[in-house]
């Protein structure tokens, strides 16, 4: 081994390390931000040894030289440009496009690389066996996860697209894909096969993801985070790249946990969500349900009031906070109250949002104290002694009716808002959320409604409060 390659395994291993020390610091929010850099540092270690590699084989021509500096220029710049300029709104559907591109430039270094392969040459099972993994995990992330983007982003209709004889064609799907992928290990390179098992991996992505509702994306969203790991893992061992394979493995891994996690906090399983979930058109925001009759209206004015005389107050944000961007006003009442000596904290459950962390997120980009958001065992357990529960756009994750059965969110964990000595909600409407089922928090007797949108309803609020908390 010459020394540049035994310096090149060396610093492959130095981005390894950083991977895993990143992946440490993401656990919490207080180190999530430097594990970021961490793990950006050991990706840029990666990417400039491999150009090393390149160079000093003298296999790359100048056109492969120039495509690949185009592409680093081309996805440097997106990549900074769009994370710089999205909006909290957007940014779980960004996140599914990545993943997309992850599991897609997965999939072609494996397509390349068997075609590389002289046609007709028997390949050995150590290769073909990664490369056929690398098709159908990257095949299946690439499509699924444009189809969950168009789902986040409105493009398609947020609920479960089903059709005559679904079974029958994800079964026929499935079939080809285990026929194409045993006759590509250990037999003789045959570009037919390739071709099938991308067509298939790629119909298969789509039909596994558009069947699914708008209450588990963030499950799906994760899951496919996952495939994406495994799908770079693989592509890993098809180059015989260490890095590649140590940063997938980890993604794959990290991302089963938290799918996992995710999915336990909607009391469902991976494949009873996979197999087509609930879900509604949240886009329309209609409800088929009557409203009840009981549900008490409420003003601003009175929310200062109740606001200004508290002692703790717990602020539960939801995806209607987003879709307002009214993170700064929220962020602003809650400096404005704790500048006046009153406890404040904020409910964050775990399938809040369009991703998972999303609440956790938006919170960070207005420096909300990471020690304030409280997980949902932990808020559970002091909503007793909440004078004012403050929800702002969350819905399902509150519905009392989870602890019955016979609905559609039975046995979901919620956040016991319902405890709370008051509890003011701020909803546009009394449209229903993902379950498509009414919030039976809303008629709660110590529940009042302040219908307005979250920015405007803020502003109103944080008006309203000032003037009490200066008498």
């Amino acid at each position: 081994m010459s020394i540049l390659l035994t310096v090149v395994s060396l610093m492959y291993l130095v981005s390894a390390a950083c991977y895993v020390i990143g992946l440490h610091m993401m656990r919490t929010p207080k180190t999530a931000r430097n594990g970021n850099r961490v793990s950006g540092v050991g990706m840029i270690i990666a990417v400039i040894m491999t150009l090393l590699v390149a160079i000093s084989q003298k296999e790359a021509t100048m056109t492969g030289g120039i495509i690949l500096v185009i592409g680093l220029v081309l996805g440097l710049g997106y990549g900074a440009v769009r994370a710089r300029t999205v909006e909290m709104t957007d940014m779980p559907q960004l996140v599914s496009l990545f993943n997309a591109v992850g599991g897609g430039a997965a999939a072609a270094i494996g397509a390349f690389d068997y075609l590389s392969k002289s046609t007709g040459s028997t390949l050995s099972f150590a290769f073909s066996f990664p490369v056929a993994l690398d098709l159908v995990i990257g095949g299946i992330t690439f499509s699924g996860s444009l189809i969950a983007t168009g789902k986040l982003a409105g493009k398609i209709s947020g609920k479960p697209i089903t059709f005559p004889g679904a079974k029958v064609a994800n079964a026929l799907v499935v079939l080809v894909i285990l026929v194409s992928v045993v006759l590509t290990i250990g037999f003789a390179v045959n570009p037919s096969w390739l071709i099938l098992i991308i067509c298939a991996s790629l119909l298969f992505g789509i039909l596994m993801t558009i069947p699914i509702g708008g209450a588990d994306m963030p499950v799906v969203v994760s899951l496919l985070n996952a495939f994406t790991g495994l799908a770079v893992s693989m592509a890993g061992f098809v180059i015989d790249n260490q890095a590649l394979i140590i940063a997938g493995a980890l993604v794959g891994a990290a991302g089963t946990i938290l799918t996992l996690q995710m999915a336990a906090a909607m009391n469902r399983s991976v494949l009873n969500i996979i197999a087509g979930g609930f879900g509604t058109d949240d886009s329309k925001g209609a409800s088929t349900e009557e409203v009840p009759v009981n549900v008490k209206e409420t003003t601003a004015d009175d929310v200062g009031v109740q606001l200004a005389y508290a002692a703790n107050v717990m602020i539960v944000p939801g995806y209607g906070l987003a879709a307002a961007q009214a993170q700064h006003e929220v962020s602003e009442l809650a400096n404005l109250l704790t500048d006046h000596g009153i406890n404040v904290n904020y409910a964050i459950h775990p399938v809040a949002g369009r991703m998972p962390g999303h609440m956790n997120v938006l919170l960070a980009e207005v420096n909300v104290p990471y020690d304030q958001m409280k997980q949902l065992e932990e808020a559970n357990s002091m909503f007793e002694n909440t004078d004012v529960s403050l929800v702002i756009g969350a819905n399902d994750v509150t519905n009392p009716a989870a602890r019955r059965q016979g609905t559609a969110i039975t046995g979901m964990p919620i956040l016991d808002v319902d405890k709370s000595k008051s509890i003011v909600v701020i909803k546009r409407s009394m449209s229903t959320g993902y379950a498509g089922i009414q919030n039976e928090l809303f008629s709660e007797d110590n529940t009042h409604m302040l219908f307005a949108d979250a920015k405007k309803g803020l502003q109103d609020i944080i008006a309203s409060t000032k003037e009490y908390l200066d008498e």
